[in-house]
This record gives C-alpha cells, sequence and structure tokens, in this order.
C-alpha cells in the first residue's frame, strides 16, 4: 500500500495515458449500441485507426491531422458495419467479428505496401505526436508533471464524455437514437427515419473507436505494430457493459480498467519481484470479473441486435 500512495503520481499519469484510447472507443461503442446495433468490431476500427493516424501524422507531421484520419478511416469500417447490420439484416455478431478481421488484416497489408515489406510504421518524432496541454510548466517527475502533463486528447476525450451525454439526454437526436434502439417500429410511425439515425449512430462508432487508436500510435507507442491495440477494443465493449450502456457509465469503467493499468506500471517498475506476464494480465483479468459480476445487471436496449426492416 505505500508503494501504490507513494506512486500515485505515476499511478494517475498510467491512468490518464492508458484511458482516452478505451474512452473514445467505448463512448462510440454506445452509440452505436444505444441505437440498436451492435458493435463488437471496435477493436477492428481501432486498429486501422491506429495504422492510418501514425501514417499519416508521420507523412505530415502534425498529430492532430493523424488524429483526425484515424478516426476518418475507422468510420470507414463503422460505413461497411452500418451496410451489412443496417441496410442488409446480416447478423451483427458476424458482421463485427468480420470488421475485427478486416481492420488488422487491411492494416497490415497497406503497412507492409508502404514501408518495404515492414509491419511497423517508422517511429514518430515529437513534434508528429499530439501536443502536451501543460508541456514545460512543470518539473519533469514531479506529481503536477505526471497528472497535468500529459497529452491535450487526454482532457479532449473526458469532454467529449460530457458532450455525448448531453447529445443523449438533452437533443432531440439522442431522444430519436434511444428510441431506435428501444422501439423502430414506434418511432417510424412517428416519422423518424430509424435507418438513418443508425447508420449515424455506426458510423459516429466507427468514428470514435478509430480516435481511439489513433491515440495510441500518436501518444502512448509512437508508431504502428502488428499488436498495437492487443484487445483494447474488447476491453471498451467491456466498460460500456459495465457502465449500462450509458456515457457516464462507460467513463467511470475506463477510469477503472485505466486504473489498473497504472498500478500494472508501478508494479513493473518498482522491481517488485512479480512476473511481468502476471501483472501485464491484470487488465484482462478485470475485464473478465467486470463481464462476470456486471453482464447480467446492465439493461440492454430493447431491440439491440435485431435488424429492422421498414414495414411498407
Amino acid at each position: 500500500m505505500d508503494l501504490i500512495i507513494k506512486n500515485s503520481g505515476l499511478i494517475i499519469n498510467g491512468l490518464l495515458i492508458s484511458m482516452p484510447p478505451l474512452l473514445l472507443a467505448a463512448l462510440g461503442s454506445v452509440f452505436s449500441e444505444k441505437s440498436g446495433v451492435v458493435n463488437i468490431g471496435i477493436e477492428g476500427m481501432m486498429t486501422i485507426g491506429a495504422f492510418i493516424g501514425a501514417t499519416v501524422a508521420y507523412v505530415t507531421g502534425n498529430g492532430w491531422i493523424g488524429f483526425l484520419a484515424g478516426g476518418l478511416a475507422g468510420m470507414v469500417l463503422g460505413l461497411m458495419h452500418a451496410f451489412a447490420c443496417v441496410t442488409c439484416g446480416a447478423d451483427q455478431t458476424i458482421a463485427g467479428t468480420a470488421i475485427n478481421f478486416i481492420g488488422p488484416g487491411v492494416a497490415l497489408f497497406l503497412c507492409k505496401a508502404w514501408n518495404d515489406n515492414s509491419s511497423d510504421t517508422p517511429a514518430l518524432d515529437t513534434a508528429s505526436k499530439l501536443p502536451k496541454l501543460f508541456d514545460g510548466k512543470f518539473k519533469a517527475g514531479s506529481f503536477a508533471y505526471n497528472v497535468f502533463g500529459t497529452y491535450s486528447a487526454v482532457y479532449l476525450s473526458i469532454a467529449f464524455v460530457v458532450v455525448i451525454w448531453f447529445v443523449f439526454y438533452k437533443t432531440r437526436f439522442g431522444m430519436r437514437l434511444r428510441a431506435a434502439g428501444e422501439h423502430p417500429e414506434a418511432c417510424e410511425t412517428l416519422g423518424v427515419n430509424v435507418t438513418r439515425v443508425r447508420y449515424a449512430c455506426v458510423l459516429l462508432s466507427g468514428f470514435m473507436a478509430g480516435l481511439g487508436g489513433a491515440f495510441v500510435t500518436l501518444a502512448t507507442v509512437s508508431q504502428f505494430r502488428p499488436t498495437v491495440i492487443v484487445g483494447q477494443g474488447f476491453i471498451a465493449i467491456a466498460a460500456v457493459i459495465f457502465g449500462k450502456f450509458t456515457p457516464q457509465g462507460a467513463f467511470l469503467g475506463c477510469l477503472l480498467f485505466g486504473l489498473c493499468n497504472g498500478v500494472k506500471v508501478v508494479l513493473s517498475a518498482s522491481g517488485s519481484g512479480v512476473s511481468p506476464n502476471l501483472l501485464s494480465m491484470i487488465p484482462y483479468v478485470v475485464t473478465i470479473l467486470v463481464l462476470i459480476f456486471f453482464v447480467g445487471s446492465a439493461r440492454v436496449p430493447a431491440a439491440n441486435g435485431k435488424p429492422y426492416i421498414k414495414s411498407k
């Protein structure tokens, strides 16, 4: 316990670095699930976003452009998922599984094609990464540096929670997307285009997941590698279940998983004698426990996963 208290700044820093990609992907998942479309393709969308984000940032030298490009790449896979599930009425779980194969496959193929058969992109220099909000304002290694001297996209991801909560519960679009996930037939009788609403939500889901993947390569890792996402998409989905399919609940779930990563970093660096392989398992073990104890209590939108065919 003394070790944890002494290194609280490092734990918070680890939390703030590992939470944003999970949070961005989880918020995207909430959009899709609330509208009635199951999206387990978050992992694939994050992976393509991670690759495109790193590549565009390397070419342009601008992390923000790479960040946006990563989101747009995830949106392309979101469009594929929406076409399969909303337009064609395909099984949403199978379609999402296909996205999880397509995303990494396309990313690896393009990476080797553009980088002399290398499965890794070139490492980004500091100027090409996402900027830090208070860079140089605090002494390196201090508590304030660990807590506030992190990437500006961290604060952006937290701001997204407030914005999306407002959209969900205080706007007409939010009311329509929640209704589309509960009773699409009733929506249609009131003049709401369920197909359009679900398309918009799945596209937003892909965009947010792509941003999450891009954050990993533009802040955490500084380059794309085939294993750069390593299950983070599924952890984000677990956070959504933990948070009962709400943006604020997903935020709390991502805080929990981010905290686990922060503790893992401190224990790994402290020479505790625990196998690093065991420490690396902490977030995934917590994910399994969350699914065991919270999946039954989470209220899934009534029409979630059910294709909607408009009556003529």
